[in-house]
């Protein structure tokens, strides 16, 4: 009899309130989670020294912009980067290499390189890295730059290049720019 009663109860409903309480802890849980990655991943707060460092670089900006220079920058010239060799820091900025891909020609690249030597610039070896890279870029297709693997590929071929090149003697390559159109 007792068999009989099961069968036809069928089966059993859940109660509401133990639906209601697993949600609640299921939110707590996640606000709990939230909380924690939120603060991981929030920037701390900038100390009093931070913060005036900001705002004077913030109003040193802003003049700059306004086409005035702050006391301390009143006596320097604006320079970037030298276009040719200097002893004092090794540097030689190449030209701009603007050029079309392989694949698809109708695809531009721009790229803008300095080398670093090691000793003494030279500025003939210089230009026929410049050169040798402006060759290389010609025979480059899209496909083989595409995203960052890509880009890494065609830095390492480049720096390759400029090694044997250089004979050594350009220790770093410096990409300033890199476009493809």
């Amino acid at each position: 009899m007792e068999d009989a009663d099961l069968a036809n109860a069928g089966p059993k409903k859940s109660s509401p309130v133990i639906m209601i309480a697993a949600l609640a802890v299921l939110t707590l849980i996640a606000g709990g989670g939230g909380w924690l990655v939120g603060g991981m991943l929030a920037p701390k707060p900038l100390s009093t020294e931070e913060a005036r460092i900001v705002e004077e670089a913030k109003a040193a900006i802003a003049l700059k912009n306004a086409g005035q220079r702050p006391e301390s920058e009143a006596g320097k010239k604006d320079e970037g980067l030298p276009k040719i060799a200097t002893e004092a820091n090794g540097v030689v900025q190449l030209d701009a290499i603007t050029t079309n891909l392989a694949y698809p020609t109708e695809n531009w690249i721009r790229l803008e390189v300095a080398l670093l030597f090691k000793g003494a610039p030279d500025v003939a070896m210089a230009e026929q890295i410049h050169q040798d890279i402006a060759a290389y870029l010609k025979t480059v297709s899209l496909q083989q730059i595409q995203g960052p693997r890509g880009f890494q590929y065609l830095k390492d071929d480049i720096e390759e290049r400029v090694d044997l090149r250089s004979e050594g003697r350009v220790t770093n390559v410096i990409f300033r720019t890199f476009v493809i159109q």
